[in-house]
């Protein structure tokens, strides 16, 4: 008996009006899990009226009525937080540990956004003319909806709705079909919490929903994270249509690694950060950039042993330090980039495709499953260097000096994350000040921001102004608002006819 995954509107669970549904999986297995039904216009229409009504109260409510219901969210999604990493190991496949590692960082931005009090304070000037005071306001926009990734079924739209929430818009979410179940679990502890009916809505489906949601006349505003050809659609459509739009895309994440640093760390930084997730995540390290071969000869080695080494297990189990890849189709789309990148000449030094389901646990023979991958001699004309694979292939690039390894990086059409271990002081601040990314890392592997900084990259790994989370997402679930105000004295003096300045 598989679950039926529908849609959360008006405070309450709804099945879908179009009878079109897809398979879920749980990747482990390959066994059908579950149903979700799509959404089609009609039910799109249907979430964004309940939004809609739901608005005026409240975005009326103080906003420290609004933080005492995240507060009440938060204390239950530190209770249930287990059960939410579960949810996503069923249908994502990511191991365990690191579902939990998802909702702990999925909950940091619930705790920022309780703050929505102080983050909604503005600016005031008394007297900026003879008895007239000038303040801003930072007003709510309405409607916002959020369309999320298969790869983090949590943490990314804990990116989105407690912030849009807390300053006071109402929200529709539209997540992966690939793990739908998290978005109605969240559902769940929202209603629990005390948020109104209609505030918090889902609509589970595919382009069609997607499509009826940027086209809506009653949304305000569009978050969205995935592939960059997706983004700059999303973007696109969604900024025709009059709406504000924040679009992340994809990455090709670069490592340097300099003839100084320490070679054990850079090792567990470069598998942690390729393998874990099976690589299916948007600040992957997809590219190791070794400067001079004597450093790539010290390091990839180690990096054939341990790559061979990886635990490689049914998610469930503890010991686990990579899981299966999330789909068929994804399975088959990396190692169409495997084969790719021995026709083109890369070395391949561990192929992950040789290995053998059947060990990773009883009953998941039939899983979609792939070890991890390993080229050196990669070269910056080649598609497993230019794309973006979302999977666990390590590329080695060898380059003769620092200036070399900042222009390839810079040159590429991706800006989202980077790394560079070093000892040298210096190093690290050149590295940090030329670089063309968004978030840079300095011995640091993976540097995704802390919920008070905000995620963002530059390049193709970002369409629109604003970062997600942190002060921009203040800013982009918000427009400002200058009031002039002046109390007239008891004598008029005539109409003014010239432009008023603090004469």
């Amino acid at each position: 008996m598989t679950a039926t995954i529908a849609h959360w509107i008006s405070g309450a669970r709804a099945a879908a009006t179009s009878g079109q549904q897809l398979p879920v999986y749980n990747p482990a297995t390959g066994a059908v899990t579950g149903q979700v039904q799509l959404a089609s216009h009609a039910d799109v229409d249907a979430a964004v009226a309940s939004a809609k009504a739901a608005f005026p109260a409240w975005s009326d409510l103080p906003p420290l009525r609004r933080a005492r219901v995240l507060n009440k969210f938060l204390a239950l999604l530190n209770t249930h937080r287990d059960e939410l990493a579960h949810l996503i190991t069923a249908e994502h496949g990511k191991v365990f540990t690191d579902a939990q590692g998802e909702v702990t960082r999925g909950i940091e931005i619930v705790e920022f956004a309780c703050g929505a009090p102080q983050l909604l304070k503005t600016d005031f000037t008394d007297q900026v003319s003879t008895n007239i005071d000038n303040w801003t306001l930072r007003q709510p926009l309405g409607v916002v909806v959020g369309i999320t990734p298969f790869n983090f079924p949590v943490m990314v739209p804990m990116w989105m709705f407690p912030m849009a929430l807390a300053t006071g818009n109402t929200f529709v979410l539209k997540p992966s079909p690939i793990d739908p179940s998290a978005s109605l679990f969240i559902a769940e502890l929202l209603k629990q919490a005390g948020l109104p009916d209609g505030v918090f809505n889902v609509v589970q489906g595919d382009k069609e929903a997607v499509n009826a949601l940027l086209e809506h006349k009653d949304v305000q505003a569009v978050s969205f994270v995935g592939s960059t050809p997706i983004a700059n659609y999303i973007y696109e459509t969604g900024a025709r249509h009059g709406k504000r739009v924040q679009a992340l895309g994809g990455a090709k994440n670069h490592l340097v690694v300099m003839p100084d640093a320490d070679m054990d760390q850079v090792i567990d930084a470069l598998i942690g950060a390729a393998y874990g997730s099976a690589g299916e995540r948007c600040m992957a390290i997809s590219v190791a950039v070794f400067v001079g071969d004597e450093t790539a000869d010290k390091v990839i080695p180690k990096l054939i042993e341990r790559t061979r080494e990886l635990k490689v297990l049914n998610c469930t189990n503890l010991d686990a330090e990579m899981g299966p890849i999330v789909t068929r189709a994804a399975h088959d789309r990396i190692t169409g980039y495997i084969a790719q990148g021995v026709k083109e000449g890369a070395q391949l030094l561990v192929d992950g495709r040789g290995f053998n389901g059947n060990v990773a646990g009883e009953g998941c023979a039939d899983g979609f499953w792939l070890g991890g991958t390993l080229f050196d001699h990669v070269t910056t004309d080649m598609r497993i260097y230019k794309e973006e694979i979302f999977g666990p292939v390590l590329a080695c690039v060898r380059v003769k000096d620092f200036g070399e390894a900042v222009q390839i990086i810079n040159d590429h059409e991706f800006g989202n994350g980077v790394s560079c271990y070093t000892r040298d002081g210096h190093i690290a601040r050149e590295f940090g000040r030329r670089i063309q990314v968004g978030m840079v890392g300095i011995n640091v592997p993976i540097p995704v921001p802390m919920a008070w900084h905000g995620f963002g990259g530059w390049k193709k790994s970002l369409f629109g102004d604003m970062h997600a989370y942190g002060e921009e997402g203040v800013r982009f679930y918000t427009k400002q608002k200058s009031i002039m105000q002046r109390w007239p004295q008891a004598t008029a003096k005539g109409a003014e006819f010239a432009m008023p300045t603090s004469k």
